[in-house]
């Protein structure tokens, strides 16, 4: 098995990513810019920056300046913005900066340690940044389901705090809700046919979980089993939520990001009502469909400048692993689910990619490649920033696969059709070893865009260092370039 496993990973791997044609007249490079202050190489960049002290007994899960909650029109959903404050010693700048995080994801990958912080080095380059958990995301609440906020800290997620949590009582828990449930008449009945479905499965998850203990016996794991146990309890508790209240990816292109970025706007008010934007993956494919909408409908999106990072409308033409997971992103042929659990999985399989025997050594492709992420971040990352998402967002996304690429729930509307039309400067990057979102994909959807506005750049070399799909946004090698091109457009 370990030998499968290992020649399917090998097999995913690719030497030549796709590069800027010359032909083409892409830009490649980026120019200097002239400013009254020097970007300090990463982590210097991250100087002044407050960190709570460690014997700190709470630790709680933000770890931005502040934590706004924001409501959603014509929902109950109320999203969490992770607000970094613009440091008083850097330049003042003219947009605030909005980050959007990938699919199943949350606010953490933006900000993993205060020397390892997307965020916070944006921030010190005088932006005011913003991060945005969709809904089901990390921080976001739904109705009354709304926690207390947590205190404002340089602490971790506290699914990694020493916690009891337990989760063998969901299937008898389940049968007295289902009981309730049933009198409801049938569509009850068929909501509680696929919460049991769920259960199923993450009792399975349970059953491997205790399996793993004997297995990872004598291996430095700390406090695995905990872990993982936090995540089946935080999805236990999601379960009637995602079953009841389903979205997917056009909510949060119509909803989530439009009230995020009103709020942004009251909030600092920019002269020409615009703000810089940074996505990646789905974070930067809502960019590219919000480019994509407003062209078509000729309006301004209210967008200064584009990022995307690992972001493409239209995978069809390239080697991109997440082809191998299709029958998980179709649980009515595949699970038969209404939910698909990213955190559990991930935590489940991570001791498996991580520890030997590398069972599942190919996962960790998928993520970093070597010698770009240490091992604590890389746990950090797997165990904290994974959620569980809805199968019709995971639906709608496979449309990226077919031929036309990715099109609005209607199926009528194909998001890169409209990308020419698009007046906003965009910067689009790539890794050379991303597994997950490979070069040619990323230009699949750059080449759409008028050459005058787009600059397209592929990280990594022959000889190292190279670039998986995470590398992006945690290697601060990474920073600078984006800094420059922000900067580039934010003038007013």
């Amino acid at each position: 098995m370990n030998m499968i496993l290992n020649h399917v990973g090998a097999g995913l791997r690719y030497s030549d990513p796709v590069r800027p044609d010359p032909n083409d007249g892409f830009p490649v490079s980026l120019p200097l810019f002239y400013r009254r202050r020097v970007i300090l190489p990463c982590p210097a960049a991250f100087h002044g920056v407050h960190s709570e002290s460690k014997s700190k007994k709470r630790q709680s899960i933000c770890t931005a300046d502040e934590l706004h909650r924001i409501p959603v029109s014509n929902s109950d959903w109320k999203l969490a913005l992770w607000r970094y404050l613009p440091s008083p010693k850097a330049p003042l700048r003219n947009h605030p900066l909005l980050l959007l995080s990938g699919v199943a994801t949350n606010a953490i990958g933006y900000d993993l340690s205060p020397d390892a912080s997307f965020a916070r080095y944006m921030s010190a380059q005088g932006f005011d940044t913003w991060t945005l958990e969709v809904r089901g995301a990390g921080l976001s609440t739904h109705g009354d389901n709304s926690e207390e906020d947590p205190e404002i800290s340089g602490g971790k997620n506290s699914a990694s705090s020493s916690r009891t949590l337990g989760f063998s009582n969901l299937g008898a828990s389940l049968d007295t809700e289902g009981t309730q449930l049933k009198r409801g008449g049938p569509e009850f009945v068929a909501k509680f046919e696929e919460l049991w479905q769920t259960t199923s499965l993450m009792e399975l998850f349970t059953g491997t979980s205790d399996r793993l203990q004997a297995f990872l016996e004598g291996q430095q794991i700390l406090n695995y089993q905990e872990r993982l146990t936090a995540y089946l309890e935080e999805f236990k508790k999601q379960l009637e939520l995602v079953a009841k209240h389903e979205w997917d990816f056009d909510h949060y292109l119509e909803e989530d990001v439009p009230a995020a970025m009103e709020y942004i706007k009251a909030q600092c008010q920019p002269r020409d009502g615009k703000i810089l934007a940074i996505g990646h993956s789905m974070g930067g494919i809502l960019l590219y469909a919000m480019l994509s909408r407003s062209g078509f409908a000729g309006k301004d999106p209210g967008l200064a400048s584009v990022v995307t990072l690992a972001s493409s409308l239209d995978y069809t033409p390239s080697r991109s692993s997440l082809k191998l997971l299709l029958p998980l992103a179709k649980p009515a042929q595949a699970l038969n689910v209404p939910v698909i659990p990213v955190g559990p999985l991930m935590a489940t399989a991570y001791p498996l990619a991580n520890f030997p025997p590398f069972i599942l050594s190919w996962l960790k492709a998928q993520i970093s490649a070597q010698d770009m992420m240490n091992q604590q971040l890389l746990e950090r990352l797997v165990l904290n920033n994974f959620c569980t998402v809805p199968s019709k967002l995971l639906l709608q996304l496979t449309t990226a696969f077919q031929k036309g690429g990715l099109r609005d729930r209607s199926g009528s509307f194909y998001y890169k059709d409209h990308l020419g039309k698009s007046k906003v400067p965009v910067l689009a990057v790539a890794g050379d070893q991303d597994l997950i979102c490979p070069p040619e994909a990323v230009y699949e959807t750059v080449k759409l865009f008028p050459k005058d506005l787009v600059t397209y750049k592929v990280f990594g070399e022959p000889g190292g260092p190279h670039y998986a799909h995470y590398d992006l946004v945690g290697s601060c090698l990474v920073y600078p370039c984006i800094t420059e091109f922000l900067i580039q457009h934010d003038m007013t």
